[in-house]
Order: structure tokens, then sequence, then C-alpha cells
């Protein structure tokens, strides 16, 4: 195995080096959406979520064929799980799993909502490897841990941190009279954990085993993976706003390819403390966003979970 750090995606690209400062959120508000330098015109804060059946159909979600099927069977496997989950936690923060989400696409990924009006946070890298493939237009398509299917679109990304925000823009309903279009969130922590607090990572394993000698070979992994472990402190030296080559944050939960953008919750009060990111080949240490890079990409961006028209 190679002794170099390495993200948890099946291809790893150059990552951008430098990425604009992020502008100031406020956890109170809603996000900013700060991308490239060729972004186009932001759109008005607050759109209307549109209402999707409860089963999207594949004119409705104009993905590939095997992509639309992939999106269903991940659909239907999380109507069907149920996490195990931690007493602290299913006490202290009930929603603290149910906010979390899997991205429908082949090489996995996952997000987790922030606040009830469709904010996502992921990595970066979940979203584009780097600048030249940011597509702000592009719509991604995720399923909560409810079996609730959701589509957004990119409103900041910061690939120096390795941090990006999405913002849902349509939503399954189970029926017309039931058009909720609230979502379950998890809060952020006030202060970063002490070492060795315990730490429950949430997050969706990839289907193919990318260690294999042969492509193709399955993991027999199921679509969601709740771990539980340890916050093992800060990469030694590193910038903790600074995560595009490896994540300062190191905790020894069980992570697979596709856990990046898991959301690593403090296992007694539920808040989120970051996100997993990569690992660590030579040591074997899992790595992730830590909450202050998080605090930091949206500080001037989330005003009362709207986007800061300033911001956008």
């Amino acid at each position: 195995m190679a002794t170099i750090s390495s993200r948890t995606r099946a291809q790893r690209k150059q990552l951008a080096r430098s990425t604009q400062a992020a502008a100031p959120i406020d956890l109170t508000a809603e996000p900013d959406a700060r991308t490239s330098n060729n972004a186009p015109p932001p759109q008005p804060p607050n759109p209307i979520i549109a209402t999707l059946p409860p089963h999207p159909l594949i004119s409705l979600t104009r993905l590939p064929r095997d992509d639309h099927t992939l999106l269903l069977k991940k659909q239907e496997f999380l109507q069907k799980y149920t996490p195990h989950v931690p007493r602290n936690l299913k006490r202290n923060a009930p929603d603290a799993v149910a906010s979390t989400l899997v991205f429908a696409q082949q090489e996995a990924g996952t997000a987790v909502c922030i606040h009830p009006s469709g904010l996502l946070l992921t990595c970066s890298h979940c979203i584009a490897e780097d600048e030249t493939e940011l597509d702000l237009e592009k719509v991604h398509w995720l399923v909560f841990v409810s079996g609730r299917v959701v589509s957004a679109k990119c409103v900041a990304w910061d690939g120096k941190r390795d941090l990006a925000l999405l913002r849902v823009t349509a939503a399954s309903v189970e029926s017309a009279d039931s058009l909720d279009m609230t979502f379950p969130t998890v809060k952020l922590a006030e202060e970063s954990p002490q070492l060795g607090a315990g730490l429950v990572c949430i997050g969706h394993p990839g289907s193919e085993d990318l260690e294999a000698s042969e492509a193709g070979v399955a993991t027999g992994y199921d679509v969601l993976h709740l771990s539980t472990g340890s916050f093992c402190g800060y990469a030694e030296g590193q910038d903790l706003q600074d995560n595009s080559d490896i994540g300062a944050l190191r905790h020894d939960c069980w992570t697979y390819w596709g856990h990046s953008g898991a959301p690593l919750l403090d296992s007694r009060t539920g808040r989120l403390v970051g996100l997993h990111s990569s690992w660590d080949e030579e040591s074997g240490m899992r790595r992730g966003v830590a909450l202050e890079a998080v605090k930091a990409f949206l500080e001037g961006r989330i005003g009362d979970g709207h986007l800061s028209s300033s911001a956008l």
C-alpha cells in the first residue's frame, strides 16, 4: 500500500491549492455561495422547493438509466434499514442520524443537513475535484436516511477547506396532503471535542472494492454504516483551514471510500464536530475536516437558515 494520503473517492485528482477566502456565515442565518471566479450571477435566496413523488421517475431525475436505478435501490434499502443508534445519541440528538444523506451516484459520498430549510454540508471533492470541474448548475441527487429523495445544487465550494454547501431544490413527498418541506438537521458543536472524546460517524461505504486487483469486485457493504470511535486530535503543524491534501482532524471511526462528507458527531451530545474526508494510508488514521474549518466556511454565508443575499 502506498504511503501517501488518500481521499475516499475512486479517482483522486490534483486539488486546487488556492481558493478564495470565505466571506464571513452567521450560524443563526443562511449560507453564502462562494464559488469560482467565473461563477454565474447568484440566485435569489430562499427558492421554493419543488415537490417530487415518493419514487421519482427517470423523466424527473433525468439521470442515466443505471444511475436512476441505483438511486431507487439505495432508497429502497434505506426505507427498510434501521441503524443501531447509541443510547446517548438517540436521547440527546434524535435527528442526528436522520439528518444524514447519501449521494445517488455510483462513486458514493455522504452529506449532512445543517438546517431544516434544506442546507446540506459535504466535502468539496464530492462535488468537484477542482475548480475546473465545478458546475453550479449541476443537479445532485441524494437520499436521506429515511429514504426521502432530494435534488440539490451547490451554492458554496471551498477546495482548500474541502467543504461544499448545497441547497435542496426538490424533495419527494408521500402525498399531496403531506407537503412538509422541512428536513431533519444536526447542530454544530460549540467547541472542539476533548482528546479521546467518543465520536459517531455515519457514512455511505462504496459498493466496489477499490483495493481489489480486479475492477468491479463488490464490497458487500450496506448503503449506510454507523461506526463509533474517538477524537484523536489534530495533525501536528497542519493548518486546520487547509484540508486540500488530507484532513487535519484525526479520528479512528471505521470508514471506507464513500464516507467523504460523513458527519462526525460527538457521541454524547450528537453535535457535529467535523466531517470525515480522507485517510492516511501510511498510518491508517482516518482524517476529517475540523469544526473550526466548518465554522469559518459557513461564517457570513448562513443567516437564520437562509442564504445571505450579500454572500450569494
